[in-house]
């Protein structure tokens, strides 16, 4: 069951249109989750240089994901696709426990970006197929991920490659959505 199936069970008005901002350090894993959404092959996954949009009209939804690249150099121009999110999902590298602290850093950037205000916020804990990945719950700790009070939001654990942890995600992403949106 994919994005897709999901989005027409919680459908509540015609043509209703979704952006969603897809976010998170280079090398997290953004890309793959994307293709993993689309039911696309996952196979073979190059840095996003840029962006990637993946935007599919079906029975009602008009669904817009945005997989902004997450190097150093790319991470200034986020701000330029904030304007109309209905949703971020921001994807953590659970097995890359040197690069925690930045990741958080620019998480709570994220937080205190004003046309973010109130945009829900699921957080994947991608890469749980590997051995040296955190659980979320010690990610969500070290992020002082309760101290967010001004959204909800949730840290789901997932692997992008194994597609394992993703619907759970995104049946949580869909519910807020469809209470967004009406």
């Amino acid at each position: 069951m994919g994005l897709l199936s999901v989005l027409r069970k919680l459908k509540s008005s015609p043509e209703q249109e979704v952006r969603i901002l897809l976010l998170g350090l280079d090398n997290s894993g953004k890309t793959t989750l994307l293709k993993q959404l689309a039911s696309e092959d996952v196979s073979h996954i190059t840095p996003t240089q840029g962006f990637n949009i993946k935007s599919v009209q079906s029975q009602g939804f008009r669904l817009n994901v945005w997989d902004i690249g997450g190097q150093r150099k790319i991470r200034p121009y986020w701000r330029n696709y904030f304007e109309n999110t209905d949703l971020l999902i921001y994807v953590i590298d659970s097995a890359d426990r040197k690069r925690f602290e930045e990741t958080g850093q620019e998480l709570a950037e994220l937080m205190e970006e004003e046309k973010l205000s109130m945009v829900p916020l699921l957080i994947f804990a991608n890469k749980q197929d590997l051995l040296t990945a955190a659980p979320a719950a010690e990610i969500a700790e070290g992020l002082n991920l309760h101290t967010i009070r001004d959204r909800i939001w949730q840290i789901q654990a997932c692997s992008a490659v194994t597609a394992e942890g993703v619907q759970d995600g995104m049946t949580w992403l869909c519910k807020n959505i469809a209470t967004r949106k009406k």
